[in-house]
């Protein structure tokens, strides 16, 4: 009987899970599902015989997580519904939230977009491969179930060149928000995504560090004016040199947080450690005093507060566990190191944070819409 039961139940599982989801146990583990995540390490180079295995999971359906110059993306194919489905699952990411479809070479663009416009040429020959996502009307080959519903699609090209070997080895078109669980800091390493994906996708591809550390900028071509949706790298002042007026999405310079962007990745509380983070901005040394105020505050309430400063400031600190986010000699290393500190301080089980705020000339915009988003709109002024 026994033998019977288990035949009748491998059945039930095989016409309900996905191939790409299957693991079998035996009754002695009683254990819930488990998927085998397999870790590639590229962090030498590409190696092709993984970049092909990771090709066919994409292909077969399956998930891969890979590098960017940006964050780590969570991979499938963008042209199959089921595998957008299965990106949104992973991630516990509202189905309503897009995902940006990556490719590896500009002709890609023609099968997923109709009236392509002009800019976007200016613009790909501008900043592609690099960190900006175009978003465009859609072609019919792209299922809404990867646009979110909307009858538009972002696009990039990666300038990452482990990410571009892996998009044209699983069919040219690789749907990809970042690695992580939905609402968490997003991954800069792999450590960071077998934190949170381990488990629940096919494989991750090691590919060391990443060098930007805050998503790309995305803009919209759909409109008449190019508009920003979501800052990054590239920032306004660089677009509008190559395309003249540009326009920025009002949640993005809007107090109220409950004005909702566009863009993928945006419209829901994201990038936010577990404890509570609160920014305190204002004149440097006003800001400093009341961190240690607020640190001092928290120790003698039995609670130990994280301090985000800098190189500058790390010495000015005297409560509390204080972290350097960088130089504001060199802004690209606060970007880099934002995400990852703030999983740090998930790491230490602090009970509050507090940061200084950013304000740096090219990517300050961008620093401080993720360090905002992180923290809920809870900014201190001085």
């Amino acid at each position: 009987m026994l033998l019977v039961f288990v035949l009748i139940l491998r059945d039930i599982v095989q016409k309900t899970v996905p191939k790409t989801h299957r693991k079998w146990y035996t009754i002695s583990e009683r254990q819930d599902y488990v998927m085998k995540t397999i870790m590639e390490n590229m962090r030498g180079g590409i190696d092709e015989a993984g970049i092909r295995r990771a090709g066919e999971i994409l292909k077969r359906g399956g998930l891969v997580a890979f590098p960017t110059e940006t964050v780590y993306g969570l991979g499938g194919n963008a042209l199959d519904p089921e595998a957008s489905a299965r990106i949104y699952s992973a991630k516990g990411r509202p189905s309503d939230n897009p995902l940006i479809v990556h490719i590896a070479d500009w002709e890609a663009i023609e099968r997923i977009t109709v009236d392509l416009p002009h800019t976007a040429k200016l613009l790909a020959d501008a900043f592609w491969p690099g960190p900006l996502t175009m978003v465009l009307k859609k072609s019919d080959a792209v299922p809404l179930a990867t646009t979110g519903g909307l009858n538009t699609v972002a696009v990039r090209m990666p300038s990452d060149a482990v990410a571009r070997a892996l998009i044209r080895a699983g069919g040219g078109y690789v749907a990809a928000p970042s690695a992580n669980t939905s609402g968490r800091p997003s991954p800069t390493t792999a450590q960071h995504v077998a934190e949170d994906m381990d488990g629940r996708i096919d494989m991750i591809i090691d590919g060391g560090d990443v060098t930007i550390g805050l998503e790309s900028t995305i803009v919209d071509l759909t409109e008449g004016t190019p508009t920003i949706l979501r800052p990054g790298y590239i920032n306004e002042e660089m677009l509008a040199q190559v395309v003249g007026t540009v326009g920025i999405d009002r949640a993005l310079i809007s107090d109220d947080s409950s004005v909702r962007p566009k863009a993928p990745g945006m419209k829901y509380r994201h990038y936010a450690p577990r404890a509570p983070l609160i920014i305190v901005e204002g004149e440097e040394t006003r800001v400093r005093s009341k961190i240690n105020e607020l640190a001092a505050e928290a120790r003698l309430a039995g609670r130990t507060a994280g301090v985000i400063g800098t190189d500058e400031s790390l010495d000015c600190y005297h409560s509390g566990v204080v972290k350097s986010i960088g130089t504001r000699r060199d802004e690209i290393t606060i970007a880099r190191h934002l995400y990852s500190i703030l999983r740090e301080f998930d790491e230490m089980d602090v009970s509050v944070i507090y940061s200084e705020s950013f304000e740096t000339p090219q990517m300050g915009q961008a620093i401080m819409n993720r360090l905002i988003k992180a923290a809920g709109h809870q900014i201190i002024n001085v």
